[in-house]
């Protein structure tokens, strides 16, 4: 009698998975709002500016990308997270794209960082941003992290 009550327990067992399997899930995606918000744990920010009024800025990140990187690996909270979109680099951000030739190996390293953090990826992608298009990215002394991002509003 337990063999037959094992085996009715098992087949009771192996239905309901399949039952469960066939089911449609109703978890949220990774693309909701409602996702990214709890993932990020904030409001993520995006604005454009011109690449010379903030080079300094820039190029100082971009000199501390090594580290960056790996405070990227660390961090699973945010207060705020902003992106900055930096249209016509190449054309007016001569400093930037000079000192992004320098530190090619090491922001490789921080866009490999950012996609391997749910938290920054889904940052950045949620505002439909490639991370190959990442440049430098900068810890604020308030909490905040700031971007930077090869490209305007309309891909430039």
């Amino acid at each position: 009698m337990p063999l037959r009550a094992g085996l009715a327990l098992t087949a009771a067992l192996a239905l309901t998975m399949v039952i469960a399997l066939q089911s449609p899930l109703f978890a949220q995606g990774l693309k909701s709002e409602e996702a990214i918000d709890a993932i990020v744990g904030s409001e993520v920010k995006t604005e454009e500016v011109e690449p010379e009024t903030a080079s300094k800025r820039i190029i100082a990140a971009i000199g501390v990308t090594t580290q960056n990187a790996e405070r990227v690996r660390k961090t699973f909270s945010l207060e705020e997270l902003d992106i900055v979109l930096l249209p016509d680099l190449e054309k007016k951000g001569q400093d930037i794209a000079k000192a992004i030739a320098e530190h090619e190996k090491e922001i490789a390293v921080l866009r490999e960082a950012i996609e391997g953090s749910a938290l920054f990826f889904h940052a950045v992608d949620s505002r439909s941003i490639q991370v190959r298009d990442v440049v430098a990215l900068d810890y604020g002394e308030d909490g905040t992290v700031t971007i930077f991002v090869k490209g305007g509003v309309n891909g430039n």
